[in-house]
């Protein structure tokens, strides 16, 4: 078959059925073989049958092995892109270098009671050896193997020999130029007409290649598992600090809670399409002394734990200095300094909103950060934007304030940039403001995050989001 690398169109994953159906086939085809196998009654004096046999039991091997091989893709672990190419270009190599897997099977047999022995060219090919220098005793042939394997290689031996057991075992063999090689031995001993050992047959297969993909599938198993492990570890530590941090209130809130005016604020955070990337992202809505109402939304680059503790460092020091009385524009200039000299540098955007009930000012400053959209009237539009560059892109950043009075049945939207997908058309601030009329139509501030789910929830979101909305009551 082929090699996938040079496939006609890119291999895909299979199909579930398409896998069930391959395993089925596998096991259908191992029952034959074995079936075969059994069926197969070879006389001792029959070395060409004797053979066969032992194909049939290697070929049986085999299909075991490409049924757990199955079973393992069955599982859906995969393999990594840079192992996989590097399981084709070896694969292809082999192929060229070894031939077919004939070529690494081959035969031996020792007749005891003439001290003959016979190897197959094949065999001398697999052990490295000269066949000018003949082949090797039973005596002489633990000195191919491994130190480690030489005891064992003796012990089998003996117990085919002696008690007529026969042989199924892998040893390594130092080749004479050094190359270690994992040979398969299987054998069986031939009994004369009194029942006594004559000789001892064997077929040995190089099986190097298939236990060193072995041991690559079961290091990549062993690393994708510890590196799943660590991944789900990071977003249970990221989806906890994150919830810990954001506000836990759900429905609307009321700023301030009593008085002829305040603001109906309501939010949601949405995350990304594959609910595995938790990053910085944040939104806030703060009584504040004295009456004042702060609102804030941004987000932070990055992903998981780094993006998340960065987030709630910046958010906590937002809280503080809001409720110590700093300005908008102050405020974004400190937490630009935060962030530039944090040790996890990251760069972030961020809107800070003070609404004050009595004169219904609201006083904001962004740091490249969308503008908050108003609605007024059955009409959307943005705020002009004051200047105000990214949090974290240059210490000497400077932000501007802006003003705006508000009225009575004002509708605030502020959002993050992540709440369209990279694949969507249009700008979000257009689709937001399409939804005016349905804005208008909502109770309360919370049906109108509802609106906004609905319109940008089920989207393919690389990036996680956040939208808070503010309806001035009253």
């Amino acid at each position: 078959m082929p090699s996938h690398v040079f496939a006609d169109r890119p291999a895909q994953p299979p199909e579930r059925g398409a896998m069930d159906a391959l395993i089925t086939r596998t096991r259908r085809l191992r029952g034959d073989m074995e079936a075969m196998r059994q069926d197969a009654v070879t006389a001792d004096d029959d070395a060409r049958g004797r053979w066969q046999r032992a194909l049939c039991d290697l070929a049986v091997h085999q299909l075991d092995d490409l049924g757990s091989h199955l079973d393992q893709l069955r599982s859906g672990v995969p393999a990594t892109e840079a192992r996989a190419d590097e399981l084709a270009e070896h694969e292809a190599d082999e192929a060229a270098r070894s031939g077919s897997l004939l070529s690494r099977v081959g035969s031996a047999e020792w007749n005891l009671l003439t001290d003959e022995v016979s190897w197959s060219d094949e065999l001398f090919q697999i052990l490295g050896r000269d066949p000018a220098g003949g082949p090797m005793s039973l005596d002489e042939l633990p000195s191919l193997v491994y130190a480690e394997d030489q005891a064992l290689l003796t012990a089998v031996v003996t117990d085919c020999l002696v008690d007529g057991r026969p042989i199924d075992e892998e040893f390594r063999v130092v080749r004479p130029d050094g190359r270690l090689r994992t040979v398969h031995m299987m054998g069986e001993p031939v009994l004369d007409s009194d029942g006594g050992t004559a000789s001892m047959w064997a077929v040995l297969r190089d099986v190097s290649e298939l236990r060193r993909s072995q041991r690559a599938v079961r290091e990549s198993q062993d690393s994708f598992q510890r590196r799943r492990h660590a991944e789900q570890t990071e977003r249970r530590l990221a989806v906890e600090m994150q919830e810990a941090v954001l506000p836990p209130w759900r429905g609307s809130l009321q700023f301030p809670p009593t008085g002829p005016t305040s603001l109906d604020v309501a939010a949601h955070y949405l995350p990304s399409a594959n609910g595995a990337l938790i990053g910085g992202d944040w939104y806030d809505a703060l009584q504040l002394p004295g009456g004042e109402s702060l609102l804030s939304i941004g987000g932070l680059t990055g992903h998981g734990v780094t993006a998340t503790s960065s987030m709630a460092m910046l958010l906590g020091a937002l809280r503080g200095m809001a409720v110590a009385g700093v300005r908008p524009g102050q405020l974004m200039s400190h937490l630009n300094h935060l962030l530039d000299t944090a040790g996890q540098p990251a760069l972030g955007s961020g809107l800070c909103c003070r609404y004050d009930p009595g004169t219904r000012v609201l006083r904001w400053a962004q740091a490249g950060h969308p503008a908050p959209l108003l609605f007024r009237d059955g009409a959307g539009r943005a705020l002009a934007t004051p200047d105000g560059a990214l949090l974290g892109a240059t210490s000497a950043a400077a932000y501007e304030e802006a003003d705006v009075t508000l009225l009575p049945g004002d509708l605030l939207v502020l959002y993050t940039d992540g709440l369209t997908g990279a694949a969507v058309t249009g700008d979000t601030a257009d689709r937001l403001t399409a939804l005016a009329a349905r804005f208008t139509g909502a109770r309360d501030a919370r049906e109108c995050v509802r609106v906004v789910v609905e319109e940008f929830g089920q989207g393919a979101r690389e990036d996680d989001a956040c939208v808070l909305v503010a309806r001035v009551t009253g």
